[in-house]
């Protein structure tokens, strides 16, 4: 990890401003129900949450979007929903939030991703998801990619946010990174396991502890075989950079060059994990567009991840307090 003086933090962040990232993957509509308990139901031994208020929040591809705006980028969304009242609901909030929804396909033959959250005393008690897994139609797979040439001179970066919910399949992928490279633009994606071998050639890939396990058939469970991991992939998949989160144990970072460093986890309490990737993925796009290097971008990301760690619920990252929190971690390292 490096130290990131305030004046250098200026000029980041000053760099964000402004900054263009599509944002392609898996659009969500995440609904929370929040309540108490109070009693154990007779029929089963289950809480029963006493509901008190209901909430539509953006998930999944669109709340990485509102990660990059709240870091001061603009977002631009491609992604698929379905011909249903919460696809109606989602592109609701995306308009009430500013973000352009031109780039987002309507498929009659599938349901918009939900998931629902019932968290009672700020614990999570379920989740209930409503989706279908099978890959979008060549048909959609063209209107997404059009949307994206027709834009890619304004855009400064792409995010590829996959979820495995069919919409970023084999072809699409290759598709996007093509386009990418020839743009030389950024290319960052936050994977999962079934098309993980597929994001060769890019900038970042961002794994988690259990997505590389999963990949790669092995299991990762001391500093050693993390290092034999990240080695590997970058090796495989001809990238510049592996940013592997390992939760508790924080970050490590893998260089084409051969560079590694290893970042502790900056999370001081940790109330609902949900989300935090898609901030790791916002910060450190945000951060590369901004000017930054990648030991400062992956610090930024992992300030960033443990920073919503300590919230109940998805929440976005905030600029003033990603700064703060930075400012406050060099005062205690001096």
């Amino acid at each position: 990890m490096v130290t990131i003086s305030e004046k250098r933090l200026n000029e980041i962040f000053g760099g964000m401003l402004g900054k263009r990232i599509a944002v392609v993957g898996d659009l969500m509509l995440d609904r929370y129900i929040w309540g108490n308990v109070s009693r154990i139901s007779p029929e089963a031994p289950v809480p029963i949450v006493d509901m008190e208020q209901e909430q539509m929040r953006l998930g999944g591809a669109a709340n990485v979007a509102m990660n990059i705006k709240s870091l001061g980028g603009n977002p631009m969304l491609v992604g698929v929903i379905g011909e249903d009242n919460s696809g109606r609901q989602l592109v609701e909030l995306l308009r009430e939030s500013d973000f352009k929804t031109d780039g987002i396909a309507t498929d009659n033959s599938r349901p918009t991703t939900v998931k629902t959250r019932v968290i009672a005393n700020n614990q999570h008690v379920v989740r209930i998801d409503r989706e279908q897994k099978s890959d979008i139609s060549q048909e959609i797979q063209k209107l997404l990619l059009n949307h994206i040439r027709k834009n890619i001179k304004s855009i400064d970066g792409i995010i590829i946010e996959d979820y495995n919910k069919g919409v970023i399949v084999k072809n699409l992928i290759g598709e996007v990174i093509s386009i990418a490279n020839e743009n030389q633009k950024i290319i960052t994606v936050d994977p999962k396991f079934n098309n993980f071998f597929e994001y060769k050639n890019i900038t970042v890939i961002k794994p988690n502890r259990k997505e590389a396990e999963e990949a790669m058939g092995i299991r990762l469970k001391t500093d050693e075989d993390i290092l034999i991991a990240g080695k590997t992939l970058i090796e495989k998949l001809h990238v510049k950079n592996v940013l592997l989160t390992r939760g508790e144990h924080g970050m490590s970072l893998f260089e084409s060059d051969g560079k590694i460093s290893h970042m502790p986890t900056k999370a001081l309490t940790v109330s609902d994990v949900s989300g935090a990737g898609d901030t790791v993925i916002s910060t450190l796009t945000m951060a590369l567009a901004g000017g930054s290097t990648i030991k400062e971008a992956a610090t930024l990301a992992n300030f960033a991840g443990g920073i919503v760690c300590g919230y109940a619920g998805i929440v976005p990252i905030k600029l003033d307090e990603l700064k703060k929190t930075i400012l406050n971690d060099n005062d205690h390292q001096s």
